[in-house]
């Protein structure tokens, strides 16, 4: 279960890679014609142009639903083949029809006096529902796709056969969702609406727990209640929509303005206690491991090259990593700060978010940021000291293989190659993935695994969730290790 749910994480990264061109064509967009938002003539080549960009971010932000159906679909397909996203849009298509409310009124007319089952078949048009969608799509076409079908019927056989069967499979799944919607709807409802009733202690909740499911990779479903407009919240929808608090029931941006200074200043000052805490010896393969991944996070709010770093090293330190994003994003809340995110919450973000109409008091990222690098650095600092947490640079082990390969030159081919020598060869691997920062391995003996030799290739560290799985954390660069490493399994 944790396996296909680390897959469908990763597989999410597909459509979210989509939304930093939406925040810089819109940021853009709005500093050049305010009229988009604020209302008014557009006058200028400048007014017209910006215009221009804003509509074109719009279409992917107003239609993240069926980019997530299509990146979940062929994210989750063995061999990531377009046809699996084929059938996931079909999918996608045929549920919006079979749930819209029109259909389902016609069907239920009971439904049209209850608000909230009303409210749940208008939203269905929702990231959750294009997820259901695109593991639909990838379902049949990992399943169908080599399907053998009489003679009179051959030209419907393999990969053409798996839409019709995700059309069946999708009219069954609406059958479901069609009672099963309403309830879960009603959850989720239930869940935003005590967290929005907490107010900003209750955005200190949010982050707490979006950092704390980040290991099991269910920090997602956590944001698609907040972030998107799946229970009529949208925090990230509205605030690109140009709206304002005064269009919303709640604070626009709450729920994504702590990232901002937790993840510009507190990862680097986290990472600055970790190098400062290593050993002699080490502080170099400390520096080399969690330098470039605080820089990753103040530039564009990717922090898992950071996060992975030391999370499983010291499980308890990543709680009271959590546990101060939560801190700092109920304080954010309190003292006015919003900003918004297109992807993440690095400086680039920052920028471009700043011209919307429900950015407030964005000066105060400086007095956030340099308190959250100052805490952070601190608690990091005492906390690793006082329980000899064994962060990069505290192993026990005083024998450090000596790095041949550094990532930063881009020998990815010599990288993938050492990588493959230490896990045994490729006699060895029974699959081969990857996420965001990590390879991810299924090996068939886990005593040929060679961690030390993993290292020597300059990667930021190994892990081994279970006996037969290996993930090596190699950073952003992990796509072209992993297409280099591949070509090697062939």
């Amino acid at each position: 279960m944790m396996k296909y749910l680390q897959k469908l994480g990763k597989a999410l990264m597909l459509p979210v890679a989509c939304l930093p061109i939406c925040g810089i064509l819109m940021g853009i967009g709005y500093a050049l014609c305010p009229s988009t938002m604020q209302g008014g003539d557009m006058n200028g080549f400048a007014n017209m142009f910006g215009f221009f960009l804003v509509k074109a971010g719009g279409a992917l932000v107003d239609n993240i639903p069926i980019l997530f159906a299509v990146g979940v679909g062929v994210g989750m397909a063995d061999d990531t083949d377009g046809t699996a996203g084929i059938a996931a849009l079909a999918s996608w298509l045929m549920l919006q029809n079979l749930l819209g409310i029109g259909t389902v009124t016609a069907l239920m007319p009971s439904i049209a006096d209850d608000a909230v089952k009303t409210l749940a078949f208008n939203k269905v048009n929702n990231p959750f529902i294009g997820i259901i969608a695109g593991i639909i799509g990838a379902s049949c076409y990992n399943k169908f796709k080599g399907t053998q079908l009489p003679d009179f019927l051959s030209f419907f056989s393999g990969k053409r056969c798996v839409a019709i069967v995700s059309g069946v499979v999708s009219i069954v799944a609406a059958g479901i969702l069609l009672f099963v919607w309403p309830i879960l709807f009603s959850g989720l409802v239930s869940l935003g609406n005590a967290i929005v009733g907490m107010g900003a202690i209750g955005s200190g909740i949010y982050a707490f727990f979006n950092r704390l499911l980040i290991p099991f990779g269910l920090h997602h479903a956590l944001n698609n209640v907040f972030w998107f407009d799946t229970i009529g919240l949208g925090d990230l929808t509205h605030f690109w929509a140009a709206e304002t608090s005064a269009d919303v029931s709640w604070s626009l941006g709450m729920y994504m303005s702590g990232f901002f200074p937790c993840m510009m200043f507190g990862v680097p000052g986290a990472a600055l206690a970790i190098v400062h805490t290593a050993k002699e010896k080490k502080k170099k393969i400390a520096v080399s491991l969690v330098a470039s991944a605080a820089i990753c996070a103040f530039v564009c709010g990717v922090t898992e090259p950071f996060e992975f770093a030391f999370m499983f090293l010291a499980p308890v330190l990543y709680v009271i990593y959590a546990v101060l994003y939560g801190v700092f994003t109920a304080i954010t809340t309190m003292v006015g700060f919003r900003a918004g995110f297109s992807f993440s919450a690095g400086a680039t973000d920052l920028i471009f978010s700043a011209s919307l109409p429900a950015a407030e008091k964005t000066w105060m990222i400086i007095p956030l940021g340099i308190a959250a690098f100052v805490v952070f650095y601190l608690v990091f600092r005492f906390a690793i000291v006082a329980f000899d947490f064994k962060t990069p640079g505290r192993e026990d082990d005083d024998l450090e293989a000596e790095k041949s390969v550094v990532l930063s030159n881009n020998n990815f081919t010599e990288v993938a190659k050492i990588v493959l020598e230490g896990l045994g060869g490729k006699e060895n691997i029974k699959s081969l993935d990857n996420c965001i920062t990590r390879l991810r391995l299924e090996i068939n003996d886990y005593t040929k695994v060679d961690e030390a030799k993993i290292k020597s290739a300059g990667v930021a560290g190994v892990m081994r969730p279970s006996k037969n799985a290996v993930q090596v954390i190699v950073g952003t660069k992990v796509q072209f290790v992993a297409d280099e490493m591949k070509k090697m399994l062939k």
